[in-house]
Parts: structure tokens; sequence; C-alpha cells
């Protein structure tokens, strides 16, 4: 999963961002509200977490922008804000969730997945097919019912494709997926680790569609 992380303290940016990275998810990071909106338009992100008091435009300000451009990407909106006026504001914006500061990171982490499973349109915490289980909460992914050892970025991977089985993704799609700003993308690098990938499990367990891209198997 790619989540675009918008948060102006240094120190409380850099504990989440090293947090969502060790889940085994892509994190990018920027700290104030005209960079949040550039980088939802120039990326592929699938999940916000938004402070409110940010410069140049506020979280609420983003939120509203966002769902008038028609982008449903889901938004939890994080801040030391606790009032019910404020809740009930972001939320009647189009926040998906609303946690208060300080929270533990677990309790984000919980939030991430339920907030990602209702986009999903399914309530259950595995995700996956036949072959293939993944659960998202102890970042273990099963092939056949036996668990299999995987590196972030393989994870990364299997995680993006597992979410809808049966949906085509293109080699620029999960690259996004995969891979955050500042790390390097080589040309063959999807390939790669769907090659790897395969060798853990089986070469028919994640599909190839000539011109198009891959897909696990409904």
């Amino acid at each position: 999963m790619r989540i675009l992380l918008v948060e102006d303290d240094a120190q409380i940016g850099a504990a989440i961002s090293s947090a969502l990275q060790d889940a085994g998810m892509a994190a990018d990071w920027v700290t104030d509200g005209s960079a949040a909106i550039a980088s939802i338009d120039a990326g592929a992100f699938e999940m916000v977490l938004l402070d409110i008091g940010l410069p140049k435009q506020d979280g609420f300000s983003v939120v509203k922008k966002l769902r008038q451009k028609r982008i449903s990407i889901p938004v939890i909106i994080i801040t030391a804000r606790d009032a019910v006026k404020d809740r009930i504001a972001g939320l009647d914006l189009g926040a998906d969730d609303y946690l208060v500061k300080p929270f533990l990171i677990d309790e984000l982490m919980a939030r991430i997945r339920a907030v990602s499973r209702r986009h999903a349109g399914s309530a259950q915490p595995i995700l996956g097919n036949e072959d293939f289980s993944v659960n998202p909460a102890e970042k273990v992914v099963c092939f056949h019912n036996r668990p299999i050892e995987l590196t972030g970025k393989e994870y990364r991977l299997i995680h993006a494709l597992a979410m809808r089985p049966g949906r085509i993704y293109s080699r620029e799609e999960l690259e996004e997926k995969v891979y955050g700003w500042e790390e390097e993308v080589n040309s063959n690098a999807i390939e790669f680790l769907i090659h790897s990938l395969r060798k853990k499990t089986d070469k028919r367990a994640i599909k190839n569609i000539r011109g198009l891209g891959w897909m696990l198997p409904k």
C-alpha cells in the first residue's frame, strides 16, 4: 500500500513515516496542504494521512478540494484537535476517519486497515484468492495455507494484487504501489519481484496478461 503522509511536525512526521515503512508500506511525506493536493494529483496513492494545522492550506481545505474534484482516495485525519465540532467538520467534508494525537502506532495501523477494507468493499481482514491469503494485520502471506517469507517490496506487491483479485495492474500502477519517491526503480523491477514471488510459490500463481500487466486470478 502506498500512503501519502501530510504532517508539518518534523518529529511526528518522521516517526509515522518510519512506522509505515516498517509495516511494509510505501510512505511519501509532504509538509503543507498545497503540496498534498499536488502530490495526489500527480501520484497513485491508496490513502492519505492528513494533519489539520498545515501551512498554505489546512487539512479541512485539502479534504474539501479533493472531494469537490471527485477524488475518492481514503483520508484519515490525524490531529491534536479533539473538539467534537472539528471531528464533525472533518467527517462531513469527506474524511473517512478521524484520529486524535497522541495515538498509538498500533491504533493508526488498525484504522488504516479498517478504512482500506471499507474502500475495497470487504469487511474481511484476510485478502487474496484460493492460492494466496494476505493478513495485513500480521503481515503474513500464505500460499496454499503455508506461510511464505517475503521482502518488504514483495509483500507490498502481493498486497496490491490481493486487494482486488481479477483486476489487471499495469507495470506503472504496481511501481507506484511498491516504491516511494526516494526509491530508484529499475525498468524490470516489477518483473524481478514477480519472478521472485513465483519461485516462492508457483509460476502460475500470478497471471501475466500480455501487453496489459499482472493479476491474481479470482
